[in-house]
């Protein structure tokens, strides 16, 4: 080994630890230069092995690391103790990289990412939509990495995205490269290829750091990109550089709302009174958005956050422009995709759903879909799901202000009834279904084979749900009826949320009286009872059942007016009218013809929960065991049906284990086909029964998880209707102190809730435990 090599290694041991230390703390050379009292120049030279720092200053870069020193000393005293061989270049290094940001904050995992990659690859490409804060991170990241590439520090804004500027060709930008590494005018070649060349073997010699700034797409930097060697280029662009081998992919998002509101509250020069929540909504935590109203607020001292909101609110600092280089970017079908999904109402939607919405075959949508992703106009959170950042949705939205959304919105519509409908053939329905049309066929449907149903339905509601808010204020009638009525069938039992369920069947009722279908409105009517009643507003229900019950009988319609009767019988089993629902439940069986069997279970179970109610326990098994055959051919939830009313009947006659037993089967049933609501009224039942059995901890934690789960679907009311039974069996079995405590929190949920008809059977239950 020759002298210079071996002193060499020793002082670059020294830079590399040094440099270690300095990536751990992911803090520039300005910002280490001030915690240690020293110099970026200073600081550059001791990372490049070009100088050993003194003791105190390695200390300092180690307790800015959270690292011990000690480990460092020995080699420390062997790089000061040997002469260093000059390794200074005779031409002076070119460093062109922008000023570093002075405020940057967060994007930790990204730096990490970035400064992980320059030891590993010679390429790196950073993504993002406009405004996300790509150039900020490449430039900090470049700052950090100086010392590492000591042979020069190019910037080049490639103007791929500048507004009112023709993108830097690759002529101009090779040439503007090679001068800056010193290479003469007279030995620059006047061709692209040539230039290419000579700029490869360039940086072949050198340990360069390049950044690419605001490219176009890959086409924009393929020739400036480098061969051999150990240098290293990033590039910054609003499209993924998919086309490019070799690349390490860093894609960023907008910044997690601590990092937002850090970023603000630095670039605004310190924190101000108001809703700084409101200010990162607003500005849709787009790093540029924030430093732009950050920019403005620090220049102001009488502004309050108030105040900043109020020109936000008023459009004064807008960044639309952001976004518009990025548009003229797209061809016509691209840019039609993308206005529409501004129209989105939800969330997100899937590809299926976007066909829709443009009326266009599922193939071309997922192109146009992946391409918006490509260029950073739309995201991919999920694989097949896409959303739009909420800055980007208002330039969607822009894009044909004046065009009529309905027929696109009604499209989209179609696609989330098609859906519903075809979930209706898998999975087991508990109502008449509804008489909906689809207007247009979409292009296509996910797979909605059972399970595939099940999850579709549970991935889109949010969506079907703001979808169907959006036809009703849009007047986009039909459409409005058709969710309306579907969200109904799939929330009872399935999905709870009844109220929100019953306020929408409300608003699409104008829309229903103007479609001017009586069979339409006649099943409005019934689900919209339906919804009253099962959120406790009986007095309300009985009206709307009885309106559907006339428009039924009047069309012809004997099926249909059998279950509004029946509907009607259960609004008096809610308030414990047992013979008068008996009444009209015998009433509804004259109606149904005898090849309804469905229906006749349906109508059956209403009778046997009347009878469980009058007491008479033995009838109730008799007629719902006559019914259970048919019941388990039909679906499963029938099934369910009849073993609640058998369960309940066979606590009544004092056969506590086979209720229990039979309450555990329902349980199953509904867990298997999701319906959590049933689920959760057939484990009160099997906490009862377990009450009776004296087994009081595994009842308590049976009912605690029925209570959970009707708390989470956002069913007040049959929370109340399972309280009161199961303080009704703690009572029976001698544990005053628990009813107690249930019946007050049935009291104090129907009080809360409006459910006024069950607060005196839960004042009646504390009387009686007082």
């Amino acid at each position: 080994m020759k002298l210079g090599e071996g002193l060499a290694s020793v002082h670059e041991e020294l830079a590399g630890q040094l440099r270690q230390l300095r990536d751990l703390t992911g803090r520039s050379l300005r910002e280490l230069a001030r915690d240690v009292h020293g110099s970026s120049s200073s600081l550059s030279r001791y990372f490049s092995g070009q100088s050993v720092p003194p003791w105190p200053t390695v200390v300092a870069l180690c307790k800015a690391a959270g690292r011990d020193p000690r480990a460092m000393r020995e080699v420390w005293e062997r790089a000061k103790d040997e002469p260093q061989t000059s390794t200074a270049a005779t031409v002076p290094v070119r460093n062109d990289l922008p000023h570093d940001i002075t405020a940057f904050t967060g994007r930790r995992a990204e730096l990490a990412a970035l400064l992980s990659a320059a030891r590993n690859t010679t390429i790196v490409a950073i993504d993002g939509m406009g405004g996300v804060g790509k150039t900020a991170l490449a430039v900090h990241g470049a700052h950090l990495l100086t010392a590492d590439f000591p042979g020069a520090q190019l910037y080049l804004n490639l103007r791929g995205f500048t507004p009112g500027r023709e993108p830097v060709e690759s002529a101009e930008a090779l040439r503007v490269l090679l001068a800056a590494l010193g290479v003469p005018p007279g030995r620059i070649p006047d061709g692209v290829a040539e230039r290419a060349a000579l700029w490869r073997s360039e940086l072949a010699a050198r340990r360069a750091i390049v950044l690419l700034d605001n490219a176009a797409d890959a086409d924009h930097v393929r020739d400036l990109l480098p061969g051999a060697g150990q240098s290293l280029v990033v590039i910054t662009s609003r499209r993924r550089m998919v086309e490019l081998d070799g690349v390490q992919p860093i894609s960023l998002d907008v910044l997690l709302t601590q990092e937002a509101a850090e970023l603000f509250v630095e670039s605004a020069g310190g924190s101000r009174p108001g809703d700084v929540g409101e200010v990162l909504r607003r500005c849709g935590n787009l790093p540029l958005a924030i430093r732009v109203a950050a920019a403005r607020l620090r220049h102001r001292p009488a502004w309050t956050l108030d105040t900043l909101v109020q020109r936000l609110r008023e459009g004064e600092l807008a960044v639309s422009d952001v976004f518009e280089m990025s548009l003229r970017q797209l061809d016509s079908a691209q840019r039609r995709m993308f206005g529409l999904l501004g129209l989105v109402p939800g969330e997100d939607i899937d590809a299926y759903g976007a066909a829709a919405l443009a009326g266009i075959p599922l193939a071309n949508a997922r192109s146009l879909l992946e391409d918006l992703v490509d260029v950073h106009l739309l995201q991919e959170p999920s694989a097949g799901r896409y959303r739009m950042h909420d800055l980007l949705r208002q330039s969607a939205r822009a894009e044909d202000a004046a065009a009529d959304p309905g027929p696109a919105i009604a499209r989209l519509a179609d696609y989330y009834l098609s859906g519903m409908l075809a979930t209706t053939e898998v999975i087991e329905l508990v109502v008449v279904p509804v008489p909906v049309v689809v207007s247009q066929r979409p292009p296509a449907l996910p797979d909605l084979s059972h399970d595939g149903a099940l999850d579709w339905l549970d991935t889109e509601w949010g969506n079907i749900t703001a979808t169907f808010l959006l036809c009703v204020e849009l007047r986009v009638d039909a459409s409005a009826v058709g969710l309306g009525q579907f969200a109904f069938v799939i929330a009872l039992g399935r999905r709870g949320g009844m109220a929100q369920v019953c306020r929408g069947l409300e608003a699409a009722m104008p829309a229903a009286k103007a479609l001017g279908e009586r069979r339409v409105l006649a099943s409005h009517r019934y689900l919209l009872g339906a919804a009253l009643m099962r959120v406790g507003r009986l007095e309300e229900a009985v009206p709307e059942l009885e309106a559907a019950r006339v428009l039924m009988a009047e069309e012809g319609d004997v099926v249909g007016e059998a279950l509004a009767v029946e509907q009607l019988a259960e609004v008096r089993l809610y308030a414990a009218d047992a013979k008068g629902a008996i009444e009209l439940v015998r009433r509804a069986t004259g109606l149904v013809p005898s090849g309804e069997a469905a229906v006749r279970v349906y109508i059956g179970v209403r009778l046997g929960r009347a009878l469980v109610l009058l007491g008479e326990h033995g009838e109730a098994r008799e007629v719902v065991s006559d019914l259970l055959k048919t019941a388990r051919e039909l679906d499963r939830q029938k099934e369910r049906m009849c073993l609640d009313v058998l369960g309940r009947a066979a606590l009544g006659l004092g056969e506590a284990r086979t209720a229990l037993d039979l309450a555990e089967q329902a349980v199953a049933i509904s867990r298997e086909t999701r319906h959590q609501v049933f689920e959760a009224i057939s484990r009160t039942d099997a906490a009862v029964a377990l009450r009776h059995l004296g087994a009081t901890e595994e009842a308590t934690a049976m009912h605690a998880e029925a209570m959970l789960m009707l708390e989470v679907a956002g069913e007040p009311h049959r929370m109340v209707r399972s309280l009161l039974p199961y303080a009704e069996a703690c009572l029976a079995t001698g544990d005053r102190e628990a009813a107690a405590r249930h019946f007050r929190a049935a009291l104090e949920t129907a009080g809360a809730h409006g459910i006024n008809y069950l607060v005196p059977a839960a004042r009646s239950g504390l009387t009686r435990v007082s």
